[in-house]
């Protein structure tokens, strides 16, 4: 399936009653669902108020990130972007979203970590040690590693999900919700671009590990290797595909300037080759 869909897209017809808040983030995420041939697929919007309409980008961060997920190997939710025409409470508006399809399986239902994380914890248990302990220190690592790479700001308990099955069986859903990342805070504003510190390490909202996603880098065992994908500097062209005009030229250049460098530090501290 094609991952980017330049030609716009007659979506006026979805409903976008589902709202999100994050905090730090001024506006709302928008959200919205449709059944076809029996498939549920979910839609995002990205930063959104009734004054302004759609100014953020998140959408478009959710797709270089799904790039990224791909070429490291890391198992997650494939989002496709859309240039489509919406319409919200009467007003019509051209902008990008996602759209993805339920990970679900038919037996399977969903909580987010930080009420399984609850319910079964040991006394004075973290959620980093409880991770371990289910033994999903792999996906753990992978997770501290990409939110890292992309500085992701918003790794709260409930964007990490876990799927039971009808037998109780539990395992962590994969990645997912990834685009307040990246250069979101500077909504485009290319003088907040230049001055963008693409290796600080700014403060995140994790439910595991630190509130920096540095620091975090030191939970993961040195020099063994968590997943099978490399970053290279030729894969500037897979990621960014596409997507001239639609992020400025400077945007596009600081995402993949920010990507590589904090590539070379988390090789550096995690002693990857």
């Amino acid at each position: 399936m094609e991952d980017f869909i330049r030609e716009i897209q007659d979506f006026r017809y979805l409903n976008w009653s589902d709202t999100k808040l994050s905090p730090g983030t001024p506006g709302c995420f928008l959200k919205a669902y449709e059944e076809q041939n029996g498939q549920r697929f979910y839609y995002k919007l990205s930063n959104y108020d009734s004054y302004r309409g759609v100014f953020g980008h998140e959408c478009i961060n959710e797709l270089i990130v799904s790039r990224l997920l791909e070429i490291l190997q890391i198992p997650h939710l494939h989002y496709q972007l859309l240039h489509a025409l919406i319409c919200i409470d009467g007003k019509e508006m051209d902008t990008y979203i996602t759209r993805s399809k339920n990970f679900r399986k038919e037996d399977e239902r969903k909580m987010p970590f930080e009420v399984f994380y609850d319910l079964h914890r040991q006394q004075a248990e973290s959620p980093l040690d409880f991770f371990i302990r289910m033994g999903w220190s792999a996906y753990l690592y992978q997770m501290l590693t990409i939110d890292y790479l992309i500085c992701n700001r918003d790794r709260h308990g409930a964007n990490i999900e876990i799927l039971i099955d009808g037998e109780d069986q539990a395992r962590p859903a994969p990645l997912f919700d990834q685009g307040i990342s990246l250069l979101f805070s500077c909504y485009g504003n290319i003088e907040s671009i230049r001055k963008y510190d693409i290796l600080e390490d700014k403060a995140v909202n994790n439910f595991i590990g630190s509130k920096s996603s540095e620091y975090n880098l030191r939970f993961i065992p040195k020099g063994l290797h968590w997943f099978d994908g490399r970053l290279r500097e030729h894969d500037r062209e897979k990621l960014l595909s596409g997507l001239d005009g639609v992020l400025h030229a400077e945007h596009l250049e600081k995402i993949w300037n920010m990507l590589w460098k904090r590539w070379e530090r988390y090789v550096q501290i995690c002693g990857e080759e």
